[in-house]
Protein backbone atom coordinates (compact mmCIF):
# COMPACT_ATOMS: atom_id res chain seq x y z
CA UNK A 1 0.00 0.00 0.00
CA UNK A 2 1.00 3.58 -0.79
CA UNK A 3 2.55 5.81 1.88
CA UNK A 4 0.12 8.48 2.43
CA UNK A 5 1.19 12.04 3.28
CA UNK A 6 -0.13 12.05 6.98
CA UNK A 7 1.81 8.98 7.89
CA UNK A 8 5.04 10.11 5.91
CA UNK A 9 4.50 12.90 8.10
CA UNK A 10 4.66 10.79 11.21
CA UNK A 11 7.35 8.58 9.89
CA UNK A 12 9.50 11.87 9.94
CA UNK A 13 8.82 12.78 13.11
CA UNK A 14 9.41 9.82 14.98
CA UNK A 15 12.61 9.39 12.72
CA UNK A 16 13.48 13.28 14.22
CA UNK A 17 12.54 12.06 17.66
CA UNK A 18 14.77 8.86 17.71
CA UNK A 19 17.77 10.92 16.13
CA UNK A 20 17.71 13.63 18.67
CA UNK A 21 17.35 11.29 21.42
CA UNK A 22 20.50 9.08 20.10
CA UNK A 23 22.29 12.40 20.00
CA UNK A 24 21.40 13.85 23.25
CA UNK A 25 22.55 10.33 24.79
CA UNK A 26 25.51 10.08 22.29
CA UNK A 27 26.50 14.14 23.68
CA UNK A 28 26.96 13.14 27.00
CA UNK A 29 29.42 10.10 27.06
CA UNK A 30 33.03 9.14 24.74
CA UNK A 31 34.03 6.54 22.64
CA UNK A 32 34.65 4.59 25.63
CA UNK A 33 30.82 4.54 26.48
CA UNK A 34 29.43 2.55 23.35
CA UNK A 35 28.17 -0.82 24.42
CA UNK A 36 30.65 -2.80 22.38
CA UNK A 37 33.98 -3.98 23.07
CA UNK A 38 36.26 -6.36 20.95
CA UNK A 39 38.60 -9.04 22.49
CA UNK A 40 40.78 -11.04 20.69
CA UNK A 41 41.94 -14.22 22.11
CA UNK A 42 43.75 -17.74 21.87
CA UNK A 43 41.80 -19.13 24.51
CA UNK A 44 39.96 -22.11 23.63
CA UNK A 45 36.97 -21.47 21.60
CA UNK A 46 34.46 -23.88 23.83
CA UNK A 47 36.02 -22.15 27.02
CA UNK A 48 36.10 -18.67 25.24
CA UNK A 49 32.23 -18.69 24.74
CA UNK A 50 31.42 -19.62 28.42
CA UNK A 51 33.12 -16.59 29.24
CA UNK A 52 31.68 -14.54 26.87
CA UNK A 53 28.42 -15.46 27.68
CA UNK A 54 28.35 -14.92 31.31
CA UNK A 55 30.21 -11.36 30.81
CA UNK A 56 27.44 -10.19 28.14
CA UNK A 57 24.88 -11.26 30.49
CA UNK A 58 26.61 -9.15 33.91
CA UNK A 59 27.23 -6.19 32.08
CA UNK A 60 24.81 -6.39 29.22
CA UNK A 61 27.71 -4.93 26.70
CA UNK A 62 28.38 -6.61 23.18
CA UNK A 63 31.35 -8.82 22.84
CA UNK A 64 33.01 -9.31 19.78
CA UNK A 65 35.58 -12.16 19.96
CA UNK A 66 38.58 -13.12 17.60
CA UNK A 67 40.10 -16.10 17.81
CA UNK A 68 42.34 -18.13 16.43
CA UNK A 69 43.41 -21.78 14.77
CA UNK A 70 45.03 -24.37 16.51
CA UNK A 71 48.17 -24.58 14.63
CA UNK A 72 49.21 -21.19 14.82
CA UNK A 73 47.02 -19.89 18.17
CA UNK A 74 47.99 -16.99 19.67
CA UNK A 75 51.20 -16.34 17.27
CA UNK A 76 49.16 -15.28 14.27
CA UNK A 77 46.61 -13.61 16.12
CA UNK A 78 49.86 -11.48 17.58
CA UNK A 79 50.48 -10.70 14.68
CA UNK A 80 47.05 -9.20 13.58
CA UNK A 81 47.62 -7.16 16.82
CA UNK A 82 50.88 -5.64 15.78
CA UNK A 83 49.86 -5.36 12.10
CA UNK A 84 46.86 -2.94 13.37
CA UNK A 85 49.25 -0.88 15.80
CA UNK A 86 48.73 2.13 14.26
CA UNK A 87 44.50 1.45 13.81
CA UNK A 88 43.74 -0.57 16.90
CA UNK A 89 40.64 -2.56 16.15
CA UNK A 90 41.11 -4.90 19.51
CA UNK A 91 40.40 -3.22 23.11
CA UNK A 92 41.36 -5.95 25.35
CA UNK A 93 43.97 -9.20 24.72
CA UNK A 94 43.44 -12.18 26.37
CA UNK A 95 45.68 -15.28 25.64
CA UNK A 96 46.26 -18.70 26.47
CA UNK A 97 49.88 -18.49 27.31
CA UNK A 98 52.50 -15.47 28.59
CA UNK A 99 55.07 -15.09 25.77
CA UNK A 100 53.00 -13.35 22.89
CA UNK A 101 51.62 -10.98 26.00
CA UNK A 102 55.33 -10.13 26.28
CA UNK A 103 55.83 -9.31 22.90
CA UNK A 104 52.92 -6.91 22.59
CA UNK A 105 54.53 -5.71 25.84
CA UNK A 106 57.60 -5.22 24.80
CA UNK A 107 56.43 -3.25 21.69
CA UNK A 108 54.17 -0.94 23.61
CA UNK A 109 51.16 -1.85 22.51
CA UNK A 110 49.34 -2.68 26.03
CA UNK A 111 48.37 0.02 28.48
CA UNK A 112 48.73 0.10 32.12
CA UNK A 113 45.80 -0.87 33.78
CA UNK A 114 45.15 -2.07 38.01
CA UNK A 115 42.39 -4.55 38.27
CA UNK A 116 40.06 -5.23 41.66
CA UNK A 117 41.74 -7.46 43.70
CA UNK A 118 39.29 -7.16 46.72
CA UNK A 119 40.06 -9.30 50.06
CA UNK A 120 41.77 -11.88 47.69
CA UNK A 121 45.44 -11.09 48.26
CA UNK A 122 45.52 -9.59 51.94
CA UNK A 123 47.41 -6.39 50.71
CA UNK A 124 50.17 -8.79 49.17
CA UNK A 125 49.03 -8.10 45.41
CA UNK A 126 49.08 -10.19 42.65
CA UNK A 127 51.64 -12.70 42.35
CA UNK A 128 55.23 -11.04 40.76
CA UNK A 129 55.41 -13.28 38.87
CA UNK A 130 52.04 -13.09 36.82
CA UNK A 131 52.54 -9.24 36.53
CA UNK A 132 54.26 -7.57 33.76
CA UNK A 133 55.35 -4.02 33.99
CA UNK A 134 56.38 -0.90 31.70
CA UNK A 135 59.47 0.87 31.40
CA UNK A 136 57.57 2.91 34.17
CA UNK A 137 56.96 0.01 36.17
CA UNK A 138 53.33 0.48 35.70
CA UNK A 139 51.28 -2.90 35.50
CA UNK A 140 50.41 -3.48 31.77
CA UNK A 141 49.26 -7.28 31.75
CA UNK A 142 48.17 -10.32 34.59
CA UNK A 143 48.33 -13.97 34.57
CA UNK A 144 45.22 -15.75 35.94
CA UNK A 145 43.99 -19.22 35.34
CA UNK A 146 47.13 -21.96 35.28
CA UNK A 147 47.32 -25.04 33.38
CA UNK A 148 50.63 -26.98 33.11
CA UNK A 149 52.91 -28.77 30.85
CA UNK A 150 52.76 -32.81 30.88
CA UNK A 151 53.57 -35.89 29.56
CA UNK A 152 50.24 -37.92 28.41
CA UNK A 153 50.59 -41.64 27.92
CA UNK A 154 48.21 -44.42 26.30
CA UNK A 155 47.15 -46.12 29.49
CA UNK A 156 46.26 -49.04 27.29
CA UNK A 157 49.59 -49.51 25.86
CA UNK A 158 52.00 -48.06 28.52
CA UNK A 159 52.24 -49.91 31.90
CA UNK A 160 51.22 -47.36 34.93
CA UNK A 161 54.75 -47.91 36.62
CA UNK A 162 56.83 -47.82 33.23
CA UNK A 163 55.50 -44.34 32.52
CA UNK A 164 58.33 -41.84 31.99
CA UNK A 165 58.09 -38.53 34.53
CA UNK A 166 61.02 -36.54 33.05
CA UNK A 167 61.91 -35.14 30.23
CA UNK A 168 65.01 -36.86 30.48
CA UNK A 169 63.18 -40.52 30.58
CA UNK A 170 61.43 -39.49 26.81
CA UNK A 171 65.16 -40.42 25.35
CA UNK A 172 64.96 -44.07 26.64
CA UNK A 173 65.51 -46.18 23.07
CA UNK A 174 62.33 -48.17 24.47
CA UNK A 175 60.07 -45.16 23.39
CA UNK A 176 62.09 -44.87 20.11
CA UNK A 177 59.09 -43.39 17.39
CA UNK A 178 56.59 -43.26 20.13
CA UNK A 179 56.96 -39.72 21.48
CA UNK A 180 55.20 -36.58 20.07
CA UNK A 181 55.52 -33.18 20.69
CA UNK A 182 53.60 -30.27 19.01
CA UNK A 183 55.24 -27.69 16.81
CA UNK A 184 57.74 -25.49 18.86
CA UNK A 185 56.85 -22.58 16.53
CA UNK A 186 53.47 -22.09 18.42
CA UNK A 187 51.33 -22.21 21.53
CA UNK A 188 53.00 -23.27 24.78
CA UNK A 189 55.57 -25.97 23.23
CA UNK A 190 56.75 -22.24 22.14
CA UNK A 191 57.32 -21.05 25.59
CA UNK A 192 58.30 -24.67 26.82
CA UNK A 193 61.56 -24.75 24.76
CA UNK A 194 62.38 -21.31 25.62
CA UNK A 195 62.00 -22.13 29.54
CA UNK A 196 63.96 -25.63 29.01
CA UNK A 197 66.99 -22.98 27.49
CA UNK A 198 66.82 -20.62 30.15
CA UNK A 199 66.62 -23.14 32.58
CA UNK A 200 69.13 -25.72 31.62
CA UNK A 201 71.30 -23.50 29.42
CA UNK A 202 72.22 -24.37 25.36
CA UNK A 203 74.84 -27.30 26.04
CA UNK A 204 71.88 -29.55 27.77
CA UNK A 205 68.80 -28.24 25.96
CA UNK A 206 70.38 -29.22 22.62
CA UNK A 207 71.68 -32.44 23.77
CA UNK A 208 68.07 -33.17 24.87
CA UNK A 209 66.67 -31.81 21.81
CA UNK A 210 69.25 -34.30 19.82
CA UNK A 211 68.75 -37.28 21.77
CA UNK A 212 64.78 -36.67 21.36
CA UNK A 213 65.73 -36.68 17.62
CA UNK A 214 67.52 -39.60 17.95
CA UNK A 215 64.91 -41.34 19.14
CA UNK A 216 62.66 -40.90 16.30
CA UNK A 217 60.20 -37.97 17.90
CA UNK A 218 57.11 -37.25 15.90
CA UNK A 219 56.24 -33.35 15.41
CA UNK A 220 52.26 -32.99 15.27
CA UNK A 221 50.72 -29.34 14.59
CA UNK A 222 49.07 -28.75 17.89
CA UNK A 223 48.95 -29.93 21.48
CA UNK A 224 45.19 -31.28 21.26
CA UNK A 225 46.87 -32.88 17.93
CA UNK A 226 49.32 -35.05 19.93
CA UNK A 227 46.70 -35.97 22.38
CA UNK A 228 44.26 -37.50 19.26
CA UNK A 229 48.21 -39.07 18.24
CA UNK A 230 47.52 -41.49 21.36
CA UNK A 231 44.00 -42.26 20.82
CA UNK A 232 44.84 -43.18 17.04
CA UNK A 233 47.74 -45.34 18.16
CA UNK A 234 50.37 -43.20 16.43
CA UNK A 235 52.55 -42.68 19.42
CA UNK A 236 52.25 -43.84 23.36
CA UNK A 237 53.52 -40.28 24.66
CA UNK A 238 53.63 -36.97 24.01
CA UNK A 239 53.99 -33.80 25.92
CA UNK A 240 50.98 -31.52 26.37
CA UNK A 241 48.81 -29.00 28.72
CA UNK A 242 46.66 -30.56 30.97
CA UNK A 243 43.33 -29.26 29.52
CA UNK A 244 44.29 -31.22 26.64
CA UNK A 245 44.27 -34.60 28.10
CA UNK A 246 41.05 -33.44 30.02
CA UNK A 247 39.71 -32.76 26.88
CA UNK A 248 40.67 -36.27 25.43
CA UNK A 249 39.30 -37.86 28.46
CA UNK A 250 36.26 -36.38 28.03
CA UNK A 251 36.12 -37.90 24.75
CA UNK A 252 36.40 -41.16 25.87
CA UNK A 253 40.07 -41.32 24.85
CA UNK A 254 42.50 -43.78 27.06
CA UNK A 255 44.96 -41.09 27.81
CA UNK A 256 46.05 -40.13 31.33
CA UNK A 257 48.91 -37.63 32.31
CA UNK A 258 52.19 -38.74 34.08
CA UNK A 259 52.91 -37.95 38.19
CA UNK A 260 55.07 -35.48 39.10
CA UNK A 261 58.92 -37.09 39.28
CA UNK A 262 60.11 -39.15 42.35
CA UNK A 263 63.60 -37.99 43.48
CA UNK A 264 64.95 -41.23 42.08
CA UNK A 265 63.41 -39.62 38.44
CA UNK A 266 64.71 -36.37 39.28
CA UNK A 267 68.15 -37.70 40.16
CA UNK A 268 68.56 -39.68 36.68
CA UNK A 269 68.08 -36.47 35.30
CA UNK A 270 70.62 -34.70 37.39
CA UNK A 271 73.15 -37.51 36.74
CA UNK A 272 72.57 -36.59 32.79
CA UNK A 273 72.70 -33.27 33.25
CA UNK A 274 69.42 -32.03 33.48
CA UNK A 275 69.49 -29.54 36.58
CA UNK A 276 66.38 -27.74 36.26
CA UNK A 277 64.14 -30.75 36.24
CA UNK A 278 63.05 -30.06 39.81
CA UNK A 279 63.21 -25.84 38.82
CA UNK A 280 59.84 -25.72 37.30
CA UNK A 281 61.18 -25.48 33.72
CA UNK A 282 61.13 -29.17 33.23
CA UNK A 283 57.45 -31.26 34.39
CA UNK A 284 55.02 -30.01 35.33
CA UNK A 285 55.90 -26.11 33.93
CA UNK A 286 52.80 -23.93 34.85
CA UNK A 287 51.66 -21.01 32.28
CA UNK A 288 48.83 -18.70 33.08
CA UNK A 289 46.26 -17.37 30.17
CA UNK A 290 47.44 -13.84 30.25
CA UNK A 291 45.76 -10.29 29.18
CA UNK A 292 45.88 -6.31 28.78
CA UNK A 293 44.38 -3.64 27.34
CA UNK A 294 45.40 -2.40 23.82
CA UNK A 295 46.86 1.04 23.53
CA UNK A 296 44.04 2.59 21.18
CA UNK A 297 41.17 0.84 21.42
CA UNK A 298 38.15 1.81 20.59
CA UNK A 299 36.12 1.56 23.54
CA UNK A 300 38.47 1.99 26.65
CA UNK A 301 36.56 2.00 29.11
CA UNK A 302 34.50 -0.98 28.14
CA UNK A 303 37.73 -2.65 27.81
CA UNK A 304 38.79 -1.73 31.67
CA UNK A 305 35.20 -3.44 32.68
CA UNK A 306 36.02 -6.46 30.68
CA UNK A 307 39.71 -6.81 31.56
CA UNK A 308 38.28 -6.87 35.29
CA UNK A 309 36.09 -9.26 34.37
CA UNK A 310 38.62 -11.74 32.90
CA UNK A 311 40.49 -11.40 36.23
CA UNK A 312 38.02 -11.93 38.49
CA UNK A 313 37.39 -14.98 40.70
CA UNK A 314 33.82 -15.49 38.95
CA UNK A 315 35.73 -16.09 35.55
CA UNK A 316 38.48 -18.33 37.26
CA UNK A 317 36.20 -20.31 38.85
CA UNK A 318 34.23 -20.96 35.98
CA UNK A 319 37.09 -21.94 34.11
CA UNK A 320 38.38 -24.20 37.23
CA UNK A 321 34.37 -26.11 36.64
CA UNK A 322 34.63 -26.49 32.58
CA UNK A 323 36.89 -29.37 31.16
CA UNK A 324 40.26 -27.59 30.70
CA UNK A 325 40.09 -27.19 34.75
CA UNK A 326 42.33 -24.34 35.12
CA UNK A 327 43.88 -24.10 38.37
CA UNK A 328 42.40 -20.31 39.84
CA UNK A 329 44.91 -18.01 41.31
CA UNK A 330 42.68 -15.75 43.34
CA UNK A 331 42.37 -17.38 46.37
CA UNK A 332 38.28 -16.78 46.22
CA UNK A 333 37.99 -19.30 43.27
CA UNK A 334 37.29 -22.37 45.23
CA UNK A 335 35.90 -24.38 43.23
CA UNK A 336 39.05 -26.36 41.69
CA UNK A 337 38.08 -29.79 40.51
CA UNK A 338 39.87 -32.38 41.62
CA UNK A 339 42.83 -33.52 39.20
CA UNK A 340 43.32 -29.63 37.98
CA UNK A 341 46.55 -28.79 36.49
CA UNK A 342 49.32 -29.12 38.89
CA UNK A 343 51.68 -26.61 40.13
CA UNK A 344 54.55 -27.91 39.69
CA UNK A 345 55.73 -25.95 43.20
CA UNK A 346 56.74 -23.31 40.77
CA UNK A 347 57.40 -19.95 42.88
CA UNK A 348 59.46 -17.94 40.63
CA UNK A 349 60.08 -14.34 40.97
CA UNK A 350 58.87 -11.30 38.79
CA UNK A 351 59.86 -11.12 35.53
CA UNK A 352 60.81 -15.06 34.99
CA UNK A 353 58.11 -15.00 32.07
CA UNK A 354 60.06 -12.19 30.79
CA UNK A 355 63.55 -14.05 30.68
CA UNK A 356 61.81 -17.02 29.43
CA UNK A 357 60.34 -15.12 26.59
CA UNK A 358 63.86 -13.51 25.75
CA UNK A 359 65.43 -16.95 24.85
CA UNK A 360 62.82 -18.13 22.94
CA UNK A 361 64.25 -17.11 19.59
CA UNK A 362 67.56 -18.52 20.02
CA UNK A 363 65.78 -21.88 21.65
CA UNK A 364 63.23 -21.72 18.35
CA UNK A 365 66.86 -21.71 15.71
CA UNK A 366 68.00 -24.54 17.95
CA UNK A 367 64.67 -26.49 17.58
CA UNK A 368 64.55 -26.17 13.60
CA UNK A 369 68.30 -26.71 13.35
CA UNK A 370 68.24 -29.97 15.78
CA UNK A 371 64.75 -31.40 14.40
CA UNK A 372 65.11 -30.14 11.08
CA UNK A 373 61.45 -28.40 11.04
Amino acid sequence: MPTTAPTRGLFCLVLASVLVFAAAALSGCDAGDRDEVVLYSSVDTEYLREVADAFRERHGVELIVVGDTEATKTTGLMERVLAERTSPRADVWWSSEPFATIRLAEEGLLAPFEPTLGEDFAGEGWPAHLVGRNDAGEPIWYGSSLRSRVIVYSTTRVNEADVPTTLHALTDPRWRGRVGIARPQFGTTRGHVGALLESWGEEAFERWLTAMQANGVRVYQGNATVVRAIADGEIDLALTDTDDVFAGQRNGWPVEMAPEPDEAALSAAREAGFFGESMGAGLPMVFPNTGGLIVGGPNPEAARVLMDFLLSAEVEQLLAETASRNRPVRPSAHAVTPGSAPDGGLRPGAGFFERVADRIPEALRICERVLGL
